[in-house]
């Protein structure tokens, strides 16, 4: 029985769009292949391994401007360190609801996560190397039970369903239950126990491998409170030299596949234009958080124009939907701390330089900006791209860095405090501190902090991972999403010039927020089963 049909897709259609190539960056691409090929043969499981990334990579990278990206935005930027200036409004009484909250997360996940289980069970019937089948499966089975935890994560209360949309079932009767949390995480640690144990260390750049695997267990671990499993998976990775932290100025820079990096995903322009090719299409995170400099209009020469022009060395063309606030500010030790200068385009406007040729103050700090928070704002650079971002566009061919070594240390911190080790707690957090403070990891510094609390660990999780897809979830699992975004949070106005978000609205957050709302088309379908969803809403 399928409990799924209203998010059953076409087999043919995603097969069709399978990429056959080993890290996104061949140059041949098979865009047409048969249902049969994909699941029957080894080259056709590669094949669908392939295009479950290149699907994942749409899910959680998505190309241009649509409501994708909006849910992909909204979990990194609607934390307690975010300021929202336009395009759409979290926390809403409007928009935050099942009519208008974006569903590309309910309902992608559940369409990846149903050809990942078609290649899990298709590939028991495949003659093939046992270890080169398992490493297949293996990445099929991260790939589902990431999404699993995703999806329990954002919205509490989840359908399970592991058997695959096929010809045989695919009219079927349909049944909606909400599965207990006992059995989603029996699913997930399952699929990543799995993969813990086939995948390899080393792996080509934009596949997963055991780092991932791991990293996510442990993240599993912690939502269950199940500390010693959780602190066992990061010290894995920890003690494997695998990986490791770079070099403050290397984590973010032009070349993301380092060391620190567990899973990066890959994209090319020269390898097609659009989510459904190899090389993806063009990303808008670089120009999200970035301030409009060039549009500043004081300081104006009447006979040379503005100060600023367009220049990808500023971030080129921008969009400054969201912006770090002032609380985030604050946390930072402007003098020492290098994640301030590194992390974030400068916050005082005589760092900026006038570039307009044409303009008599070339060459020298811009003047003051007028007050419009849309044109100079305090802003994120973690996704600035210097050398693949297309003039006169918000699109960018850079790879995106999406789980790090960082916050593997920094989730080990957690673990072994609430294990009572506080000293290897400590350990753990200085070293990312000491790295911030551009100093050497492993070696004791003046800056380290000697007692554990959760306050300190949120402030340095902030100063380290803001922005990054983790403060949301990290909020919620420790109880304190709703209280930390009332205090911090800050939704701005499109229309007003506000340089200042402490002048902003605070955030209207309702009770049922603490669960992303099920998409109302997702609802209407359930029918009377839909009462276990979206309470409150």
């Amino acid at each position: 029985m399928k409990k799924l049909q209203c998010l059953v897709i076409s087999i043919i259609s995603l097969a069709a769009t399978c990429i056959s190539c080993d890290k996104f960056l061949e140059e041949e691409i098979i865009d047409q292949v048969s249902v049969d090929y994909i699941y029957t043969t080894p080259e056709g499981l590669d094949v669908g391994v392939n295009a479950l990334y290149n699907r994942m990579r749409q899910y959680n990278a998505p190309s241009g401007d649509n409501s994708n990206l909006q849910a992909n935005v909204f979990f990194m930027a609607a934390t307690d360190l975010g300021l929202h200036r336009t395009w759409f409004t979290p926390y809403g009484a409007t928009t935050h609801t099942p009519q208008n909250f974006p569903k590309d997360k309910w309902v992608n996940a559940y369409k990846i996560i149903d050809r990942a289980s078609a290649i899990i069970s298709s590939a028991r019937t495949v003659s093939m190397d046992n270890n080169a089948k398992k490493k297949l499966v293996a990445q099929a089975r991260v790939i589902r039970g990431e999404l699993y935890l995703d999806l329990i994560r954002m919205y509490g209360t989840i359908l399970l369903d592991t058997v695959a949309t096929n010809a045989q079932n695919i009219d079927d009767a349909v049944t909606y239950k909400a599965a207990t949390e006992d059995e989603v995480f029996g699913v997930i640690n399952q699929d990543l126990d799995y993969a813990v144990a086939n995948l390899d260390w080393q792996v080509p750049a934009g596949r997963y491998g055991q780092g991932v695997a791991r990293h996510l267990r442990g993240k599993a671990a912690m939502w269950r409170k199940d500390w010693q499993k959780a602190a066992e998976e990061f010290d894995a990775i920890i003690l494997n030299p695998t990986h490791d932290l770079v070099d403050i100025n290397q984590v973010f820079g032009a070349d993301v596949n380092h060391k620190e990096a567990l899973f990066v995903y890959q994209r090319n322009q020269s390898l097609g234009q659009g989510d459904d090719l190899a090389g993806g299409g063009g990303f808008w995170l670089g120009s999200v958080f970035t301030q409009r400099i060039y549009e500043k209009a004081s300081g104006a020469s009447a006979s040379a124009g503005n100060e600023m022009i367009l220049d990808v060395n500023y971030g080129g063309q921008s969009l400054g939907w969201f912006y770090p606030n002032n609380y985030l500010k604050s946390l930072y030790d402007k003098t020492n701390d290098k994640r301030f200068s590194t992390y974030y385009w400068p916050d005082n406007y005589t760092a900026y330089i006038v570039n307009n040729p044409s303009h008599p103050r070339f060459g020298q700090p811009i003047t003051q900006p007028e007050d419009n928070y849309r044109r100079y704002h305090w802003s994120l650079k973690k996704y600035a791209d210097f050398q693949t971002k297309l003039v006169g566009t918000e699109n960018s061919f850079k790879n995106y860095m999406y789980y790090r070594y960082a916050e593997t240390l920094l989730l080990a911190s957690e673990a072994h405090h609430n294990l009572g080790n506080d000293a290897l707690a400590l350990s753990y957090i200085n070293k990312v501190r000491r790295r911030g403070y551009g100093l050497n990891p492993n070696a004791v510094s003046s800056f380290d902090f000697t007692s554990w609390t959760q306050e300190t660990y949120l402030e340095e999780s902030a100063r380290e991972l803001a922005f990054e897809n983790e403060r949301w979830f990290l909020l919620k699992r420790l109880g304190i999403l709703g209280e930390r975004i009332t205090l911090h949070y800050r939704n701005g106005d499109n229309t007003s010039s506000e340089a200042s978000d402490a002048i902003n609205s605070l955030t209207p957050w309702r009770a049922q927020y603490i669960n992303c709302p099920v998409p109302q088309s997702q609802i209407d379908i359930m029918g009377a089963a839909a009462s276990q969803f979206n309470i409150g809403y």
